[in-house]
């Protein structure tokens, strides 16, 4: 049975600074000034690049402490130890956008989990530029939207996508097999908050088609890649990856068949780490604390 969220009483920090002596002990007297309790603490100091990353999930007794308080006290120690952090309430739910061409099961693999509450998402919207899911969105109640996309309507088409995420104060942008590229500007528009899902082990085999290519390359593993979206095409901070061994006597079409679970599950683990604040930024690379 999942752990019951308590809302206002439970919250998680991330923060990343330079790396020095007596910086948990900031954190942590902190949380003992507040009548915090630290449920689960990660941490990981990257001694290349002198940066300590942590991730602290506490809970507080006292209702004087608050988001808005809590936050107001931190931002002194930070300053301090220039420190960039978050804070978010636990129980806070991260509005999630759909994204969908004509490949649906990393959609449907989603919704499912959302709804039986495998996710801590919300999902306002679902955007596609196929109206093949719109029965399917219908049925979880959840507003669709087709915008179709040419090479002549692109720029109107990611306008009128800029706009949702801007009208239904948006957290995340799922891409779940949305088969256009998107230009540089909306990348740089949605940078840390757009989740690709690409069919392929990157950084082998990039681009369009990669069961074939990977078949043509007689592998033995094909697997499915979750990362953030940037400009430059598939090669995003990387947040998941899977692979499932394949063999000489299989197809490109078995080979999509057998990938479509990994894509599915590769996603939503993307998606579960990043909507509960799992997952750091560091250059090109994450920091992931399952």
């Amino acid at each position: 049975m999942a752990t019951q969220l308590r809302p206002g009483r439970e919250f998680v920090l991330t923060l990343f600074c330079p790396d020095k002596p007596g910086l948990v002990h900031a954190v942590s007297g902190f949380l003992v000034q507040h009548g915090g309790n630290i449920l689960e603490n990660q941490q990981f100091d990257d001694r290349r690049e002198g940066r300590l990353f942590m991730r602290v999930h506490f809970e507080v007794s006292s209702g004087d402490a608050t988001l808005d308080t809590l936050s107001a006290g931190f931002g002194a120690v930070a300053e301090a130890h220039r420190i960039e952090w978050h804070l978010r309430d636990v129980s806070t739910r991260t509005r999630t956008l759909i994204m969908v061409s004509k490949f649906g099961h990393c959609l449907n693999d989603l919704l499912f989990r959302c709804q039986t509450g495998g996710l801590q998402i919300d999902i306002p919207a679902i955007v596609s530029n196929h109206r093949d899911f719109e029965e399917l969105a219908s049925s979880y109640g959840i507003p669709f939207h087709h915008i179709p996309v040419t090479p002549q309507s692109q720029e109107e088409a990611e306008a009128r996508l800029l706009s949702l995420v801007d009208e239904l104060d948006i957290d995340l942008v799922v891409l779940a097999r949305y088969m256009q590229i998107l230009s540089d500007d909306t990348c740089k528009r949605l940078e840390g908050r757009a989740i690709n899902i690409h069919h392929s082990f990157l950084p082998s085999f990039k681009g369009a088609r990669p069961y074939d290519q990977a078949y043509l390359r007689g592998v033995k593993l094909v697997g499915a890649t979750a990362h953030y979206v940037t400009a430059d095409l598939d090669e995003g901070p990387i947040i998941e990856q899977d692979v499932v061994r394949v063999s000489h006597s299989q197809t490109p079409a078995e080979l999509v068949t057998l990938g479509r679970d990994v894509e599915a599950q590769v996603l939503a683990r993307a998606v579960a780490w990043h909507s509960a604040g799992r997952v750091m930024t560091l250059g090109n690379r994450t920091v992931v604390f399952r």
